[in-house]
C-alpha cells in the first residue's frame, strides 16, 4: 500500500492564515448537502447522464491494469470506481470528511475484486504518498482551475505520484461551452431520428454548421482558472510524456438539454450520439471553447542502462 498514508477520520491540520483564505478553504468544511449536490450534478437527466457517459468511456480507454490508482479531489467518488482495471486497489483523496464519507454509500461495485477505495483526506497540494506511488492519477472535476493560484503547484504534485509508464488524466475547463448549429436549428424529434443514422452521414452536417459559443459565466475574478488543453498538452510535452488523448466533453449537444432527452429515449440514437460527441470532441478545434476537456497522458519509462 502507499505509504504515508492517514485515515478518513483523521483530523487534519489547521489552515495557516495564507491557506484560510485560499479557493481550497471552502471544500474543507463542505456540509452533507453539498456532497450530495456534487454526487447529483451528474444524476437525473438525460444531459447530465451524457456528460457522465463520456467521462466513463474515456476513463475506460485509459484505465491502467496495475496496482494502485489515485482520485485526487475525488469528491463523493463518482468517478473513482472506473479508475485502473479490474483488480486495481484504489484511493480517493480529498478535503472534505463529507465527501469521503458519502463515498461508500454510493460506490459502484464492479465484481468481487472491486472492493470499495480507501478513503484519504488530505491535501492535494500536498498529498501523503511518496512519488511514483501511482499507476493511474486522475484530477478530475476541474480540480486545476478550482484551484487558481496553486494550480501549477496540484498539477505537479500530481504528475509526481504516476509511475514511470504510468498514466494522469487530468480535466480542465478552457471555456463556457458551446452547442452544435445544426442539430440546434432542428427539432428535438428529428434530432433523434437523425441520429439513428450512422456516423458518418451526421458528422459532415454538424461540421458543415459549426458551433455556438455558449454565454460565458460571471466568477469572481481570481477564484478560477480557465486552462487550455493546448498548454496543458504542450506542458506535458516539455516533460517527455506521451498525450494519448484531448477530448473535448459534448460539444455537439452537452449545453441542450432538451435534445439530449429526446435522444436518450431510443437506444440506438443515444450510442450514436456518443459516437458523434467523442468523434467531435477529439477535434482541437472543439477544445477552445470547450467547458470540459479531458486529457490522458503517459509518463516516460525509464531507460534501462545497457
Amino acid at each position: 500500500m502507499p505509504r504515508s498514508r492517514v485515515g478518513v477520520g483523521a483530523r487534519p491540520r489547521a489552515p495557516s492564515a495564507s491557506e484560510a483564505g485560499a479557493p481550497s478553504a471552502r471544500f474543507r468544511t463542505l456540509d452533507r448537502y453539498r456532497a450530495t449536490r456534487e454526487w447529483d450534478r451528474y444524476e437525473g437527466t438525460a444531459q447530465r447522464e451524457l456528460w457522465r457517459e463520456l467521462r466513463y468511456r474515456f476513463l475506460a480507454r485509459h484505465a491502467v491494469t496495475g496496482a494502485w490508482a489515485l482520485d485526487v479531489g475525488s469528491g463523493p467518488g463518482r468517478f473513482t470506481p472506473r479508475l485502473g482495471a479490474p483488480g486495481c486497489r484504489r484511493v480517493a483523496l480529498d478535503l472534505s470528511g463529507e465527501m469521503l464519507a458519502l463515498l461508500p454509500e454510493r460506490w459502484e461495485p464492479r465484481g468481487p475484486t472491486h472492493p470499495v477505495a480507501d478513503r484519504v483526506r488530505g491535501d492535494g497540494l500536498r498529498p501523503p504518498f511518496s512519488p511514483e506511488t501511482f499507476d493511474e492519477v486522475a484530477l478530475l472535476g476541474n480540480a486545476l482551475g478550482f484551484a487558481g493560484p496553486e494550480s501549477d503547484r496540484l498539477w505537479s504534485a500530481a504528475h509526481d505520484l504516476v509511475t514511470a509508464g504510468g498514466t494522469l488524466i487530468v480535466e480542465v475547463a478552457p471555456g463556457p461551452g458551446e452547442k452544435s448549429r445544426y442539430l440546434a436549428r432542428l427539432p428535438a424529434s428529428s434530432v433523434a431520428r437523425l441520429l439513428r443514422s450512422p456516423l458518418p452521414a451526421v458528422l459532415p452536417r454538424v461540421e458543415r454548421e459549426s458551433f455556438v459559443e455558449m454565454p460565458t459565466r460571471r466568477r469572481e475574478a481570481g477564484s478560477f482558472l480557465r486552462i487550455p488543453a493546448a498548454q496543458l498538452a504542450a506542458r506535458f510535452r516539455d516533460l517527455g510524456w506521451e498525450v494519448r488523448e484531448t477530448l473535448a466533453v459534448a460539444p455537439a449537444l452537452g449545453a441542450d438539454a432538451v435534445r439530449a432527452e429526446a435522444a436518450r429515449r431510443d437506444p440506438k440514437s443515444w450510442e450514436h450520439l456518443l459516437r458523434l460527441e467523442e468523434a467531435l470532441g477529439q477535434r482541437p478545434e472543439r477544445w477552445e471553447a470547450a467547458a470540459a476537456v479531458l486529457l490522458a497522458a503517459v509518463r516516460p519509462k525509464l531507460e534501462r542502462s545497457p
